[in-house]
């Protein structure tokens, strides 16, 4: 597979294109790619372009869009990440797996237990630096199509919206107090999202998984073993891919 670049533009067949200066630093000075050489251009609307790099100056790589393909890998469900506000490169690892595994949707939450204390300025930089994980992630893994990634919002916000839309056809919060399991009896398709909520280190408190329920979410069990909560997200995202979604065959 030839390096897969992100550009946030119109893009059309047989279109000469001026990469942004990112992609261009990463293509000239870190991969030391030639005149000539084959890219890959997407930029998240579906589908992606072929493309040869036909000029490379100080400053920027230019590439010409010669073949459209309409490849795909999204899966069939959706699934809306609802995560508590980890520290540091733990939300970056979260993000950056759950976009391998193919969620739709990542709203950071604030949450009673999140040490992250974001103020607008903070809040800006890290929904930036966010979505720049998101990015790569897409690059790496062959995705297409960006996740939406939601501005940070409290959690009984965010509830108060789901409760308005009633647009899921499932939701789950993790507990480790429940008993609760997915069953092979569950139904394989859904015309409606799945919500997946999970609390930062820590967890989520009681008073906060009792709101959760309040508002129709299952509480979930995902074993006996106590899983940190960058472990319980991929854990968890990977069991409703292989239930609902796309690593079953079934």
């Amino acid at each position: 597979m030839s390096t897969r670049i992100y550009q946030a533009i119109p893009l059309s067949l047989n279109a000469t294109i001026i990469l942004d200066e990112k992609a261009s630093h990463h293509l000239a000075r870190v991969l030391r790619s030639a005149v000539g050489e084959t890219v890959t251009i997407f930029n998240g609307e579906g589908g992606e372009y072929e493309a040869e790099i036909t000029a490379i100056t100080k400053k920027n790589v230019t590439v010409m869009l010669k073949q459209f393909h309409a490849r795909d890998v999204e899966s069939p469900l959706q699934i809306h990440l609802a995560q508590g506000i980890a520290r540091g490169e733990k939300m970056d690892f979260i993000i950056q797996k759950a976009v391998e595994l193919g969620v739709s949707h990542i709203i950071p939450l604030i949450t009673e237990r999140c040490n992250v204390r974001l103020d607008n300025e903070r809040e800006e930089k890290r929904l930036q630096h966010w979505h720049s994980v998101v990015i790569s992630a897409c690059e790496q893994s062959g995705r297409n199509r960006l996740p939406q990634l939601a501005r940070p919002q409290s959690l009984s916000d965010w509830l108060t919206k789901v409760q308005q839309s009633e647009s899921f056809a499932m939701s789950f919060v993790l507990s480790p107090y429940v008993k609760t399991k997915l069953t092979k009896e569950s139904p394989r398709t859904f015309d409606k999202p799945i919500a997946l909520l999970l609390g930062p280190e820590g967890g989520l408190s009681d008073q906060e998984i009792a709101l959760a329920e309040q508002q129709h979410f299952s509480a979930l069990n995902l074993g006996p073993r106590v899983l940190r909560t960058e472990t319980a997200t991929l854990a968890a995202v990977s069991v409703l891919q292989f239930a609902f979604g796309d690593f079953a065959s079934y």
